[in-house]
């Protein structure tokens, strides 16, 4: 059950307490001791670091905390992680790690934002983090920029052994009464089955997407001598034994690790029904139907702005195994492709974050976009 916002404000917001911070780096960026809100520039959010933000085994967060220099940690009431930022004004943030993998991003999140010492409503948000790609659309190692965010979760289900004949899945839309269906009539269930109730689909940006994705279309992801061996066991998926790339194309998260072909198959579908027959079923991972769920609610409250969100995904694995391998002996095997995947989160996303801190004179009140 949703918490009513009245109830996380209250729940969440600290109190506002003199708090000792150990800074390298303050430069031009107002002290956190102001007594107006820091108007926040541009945020980099990642979901997964296995130890430490800086100096050990890296994961979604260490090339940027790292290579970016955010050397200032700020406790945030609420979030597992302290916020990092830098002289110039560049924010982030890692929510777990392997101990805390799923737990409290979306808690965190609201607490971020309800922090009253920050103002977040102009504030350029880039999610990144590694993801299962669709072997049909990329390759182990490539970025795509999400137009829309798919939710995995909210839906029916009938046990695959259990469904009539002509289905391909038992999985399919609450309201609806076979797969591949919208529902119905979204005044069911008292109102319950509209497609905004249900939030399923989460409408980025698509002109910022494509401003994004033309900024960093040529950027060079580097290649190893194993992710290229293993491509070669992609016969007949062309953009499966490409080197690693930028493209376009959609996120879909979901508290389930799926895996194989058929699950595929669903995950196909389910993106092209919510979103018209635009959208392309490209990146499936856990937690980004839970920060698009956050976000939405912080944008009714007028605390940010969603049309200066940015989701950014790479790919550490493919979501199926390649032809003629058993899906259980691929389930998770993201090793080979994980470091690749981090550095592709930070070289294609990091062009972005620099223009827009570079130019913020125009991007304060200015959207980029791109036809």
């Amino acid at each position: 059950m949703k918490r009513p916002l009245l109830f996380l404000c209250a729940f969440l917001i600290p109190s506002v307490l003199a708090i000792s911070l150990i800074s390298h780096r303050q430069g031009a960026v107002p002290s956190i001791s102001s007594t107006s809100r820091i108007p926040v520039k541009v945020i980099v959010i990642a979901n997964f670091e296995p130890g430490e933000d800086v100096g050990d085994a890296p994961g979604e967060f260490q090339f940027w905390a790292e290579r970016e220099h955010l050397d200032e940690g700020i406790p945030i009431k609420g979030a597992l992680r302290p916020l990092r930022r830098n002289k110039d004004g560049l924010y982030g943030i890692a929510w777990g790690g392997t101990d805390k993998l799923l737990d409290g991003p979306t808690e965190g999140l609201m607490a971020l934002v309800l922090d009253p010492r920050f103002d977040f409503r102009k504030t350029y948000w880039l999610f990144t983090g590694t993801s299962g790609v669709d072997p049909r659309v990329a390759s182990v190692g490539s970025a795509a920029w999400s137009r829309w965010v798919i939710n995995g979760d909210t839906l029916r289900e009938f046990d695959d052994r259990q469904i009539p004949n002509d289905w391909p899945y038992g999985l399919f839309a609450i309201g609806a009464s076979k797969p591949n269906q919208l529902p119905k009539d979204p005044n069911s269930y008292a109102g319950m089955t509209s497609a905004d109730t249900l939030s399923v689909v989460y409408d980025l940006n698509q002109s910022l997407a494509r401003w994004a994705f033309h900024l960093t279309q040529d950027v060079s992801i580097p290649d190893t001598p194993q992710l290229a061996e293993s491509r070669k066991l992609w016969k007949g998926f062309p953009n499966a034994q490409r080197a690693p790339f930028v493209l376009l194309g959609e996120t879909m998260g979901s508290f389930r690790y799926w895996h194989g072909s058929m699950r595929t198959k669903w995950a196909e579908d389910w993106v092209k029904l919510w979103t018209g027959g635009k959208g392309v079923f490209t990146m499936t991972n856990m937690e980004s139907q839970q920060m698009a769920s956050a976000m939405n609610v912080l944008a009714k409250a007028g605390l940010v702005d969603l049309n200066r969100v940015l989701v950014l995904r790479t790919a550490s694995n493919t979501c199926e195994p390649p032809p003629g391998i058993l899906a259980t002996s691929t389930i998770g095997d993201e090793g080979p492709g994980q470091i690749t995947a981090f550095e592709a989160n930070y070289r294609v996303g990091v062009p972005v974050v620099h223009e827009l801190l570079r130019h913020w004179s125009t991007y304060e009140n200015f959207i980029p976009s791109a036809p």
